[in-house]
């Protein structure tokens, strides 16, 4: 199991998290009402994670140290959440680029090759005169009356 699921993997009961985040129980269950926090349920008991926790830990900074409102803090999680969807956007966007990229290379490359074997050297002094090259002689005496 990797890292991020193991942290979010629900663990402690709401008395553990509360001990482990330094916060009143009570506190867990309002932001859990206010939407900032999100425990699982099992068997109807809540379970928070290590992330329920982290999270917790920086609502607490965001009201107790710079005076943001629960209100804010929402505001601020939210934005949070959506910037790490669009920078998992754009990484994928970027991975798709690199990739197109690679393959237009490849394009070209391929392109180049099949020019290189069209054409056929041909030694100096060995090209026609001019006049005997020309594939439109034809029809311009014809309209001089040549």
């Amino acid at each position: 199991m990797d890292r991020k699921r193991a942290s979010e993997e629900p663990l402690y009961v709401i008395s553990v998290a509360a001990r482990l985040a330094d916060v009143h129980p009570q506190t867990l269950r309002i932001y859990e009402r206010k939407g900032l926090l999100a425990p699982v349920r099992v068997r109807n008991r809540r379970r928070y994670s290590e992330a329920d926790i982290e999270r917790c830990k920086l609502i607490q900074g965001l009201t107790q140290e710079m005076g943001v409102n629960l209100a804010g803090v929402k505001m601020i999680l939210d934005m949070e959440r959506r910037m790490e969807g669009m920078r998992r956007r754009m990484q994928s966007l970027e991975g798709e680029l690199e990739a197109m990229r690679r393959e237009m290379e490849e394009r070209v490359r391929e392109v180049r090759e099949s020019f290189r074997n069209d054409i056929v050297p041909i030694p100096r002094g060995e090209l026609m005169h001019s006049r005997y090259n020309d594939p439109f002689r034809g029809m311009r005496a014809s309209r001089r009356g040549e």
